[in-house]
């Protein structure tokens, strides 16, 4: 997530009322899922699809209970955010998806997006539970990881979110797919040589990057204050050198960090298992997904329905035998 942050409050985001998650939403779900497969796959747009999905998400705070992934990136002031520079692309895709499957709210579509830009690229499958609100507003500028800073701006923006130190290591993992462009964020290049590919190999570049650092042009106006740099992490089948940020260098620099890096260097599992549920976790900060009760109150209305039907059946099954039995007892006394 290339962006700039700073724990910065604001008021409760309105919301729009909550999506009616029945039978045909989910229908719904799993059809806007085979569109966003295929539209991915045409356009190859999985890092960008992340991204949208992690920077609406990511502007949560667990202590004021805003932001989140509520869809409000989309709002132009939000999307104009120096953090959010180059997802208009992402945004403008997703409303194509929008437009065939209307009943679907942006939040829900945007998380979506990122679990099948996983999905598509190799990554490990990711639980996605619909429902999410849209917000009517976003939150101030200033809540997303500064691609600049070290570890206590790192944990100081996930400990806000409710995430820890494993989710912050997992989640860079993402790093994987696509790379920095320049327009962007004043960074250039890619983190490992197949970027289109959603595996390890971030970890493995890693621990195998040097310190030796590379100049890079400053960022646009408004994205950092400070000039960006670089260290190489190796070089590709061609020569280039590979890319990584500070905040990445960061993660090989802490103790704690670097456990979780050389563990998810070593085994690839271990990374998709809790990737997926950092993951899960980041798109559904702040939103209750359907609770066991509601699908409790369900079960009892359908059971109810089911009990009211079944009795119908019997009383008209008792109807149709008596009268039977009293058309018998006639015809004997007749004879």
């Amino acid at each position: 997530m290339e962006a700039q942050a700073s724990a910065s409050a604001s008021a409760p985001a309105p919301t729009l009322a909550p999506p009616v998650v029945n039978a045909e939403y989910y229908k719904e779900i799993e059809r806007a899922r085979r569109y966003l497969r295929a539209l991915i796959s045409s356009k190859n747009c999985a890092p960008m699809m992340l991204r949208l999905a992690f920077h609406d998400a990511g502007t949560y705070d667990a202590l004021t209970k805003t932001g989140g992934p509520n869809g409000s990136i989309r709002n132009p002031q939000e999307l104009n955010h120096s953090a959010n520079r180059g997802l208009e692309t992402a945004v403008d895709l997703c409303e194509k998806v929008k437009r065939k499957h209307p009943c679907i709210t942006y939040a829900d579509l945007y998380q979506l997006a990122g679990v099948v830009a996983v999905e598509v690229t190799g990554g490990p499958t990711i639980h996605f539970v619909p429902g999410r609100q849209d917000s009517l507003s976003s939150p101030a500028e200033g809540r997303l990881p500064d691609a600049n800073k070290g570890a206590e701006h790192l944990r100081l923006v996930f400990n806000r979110m409710g995430l820890e130190d494993k989710d912050i290591v997992a989640l860079s993992g993402a790093h994987t797919l696509g790379g920095a462009h320049k327009q962007v964020s004043g960074f250039d290049g890619k983190w490992t040589e197949e970027p289109w590919k959603f595996d390890n190999s971030y970890f493995k570049e890693l621990m195998k990057s040097s310190t030796k650092s590379l100049t890079t042009s400053n960022p646009p106006t408004g994205y950092s204050q400070q000039k960006p740099s670089s260290s190489a992490a190796g070089e590709d089948s061609t020569g280039r050198r590979l890319f990584i940020f500070p905040t990445d260098q960061t993660l090989i620099k802490d103790p704690k960090f670097l456990g979780y890096v050389m563990l998810y260097e070593q085994e690839e599992e271990a990374f998709f298992r809790d990737y997926a549920a950092s993951h899960k976790k980041l798109s559904e900060l702040g939103f209750v997904p359907p609770t066991l009760a509601s699908r409790v109150i369900t079960a009892v209305k359908n059971s109810s329905t089911m009990a009211k039907t079944a009795a119908g059946v019997a009383f008209a099954t008792t109807a149709i035998a008596i009268t039977f039995y009293y058309r018998r007892r006639s015809q004997r006394e007749q004879e």
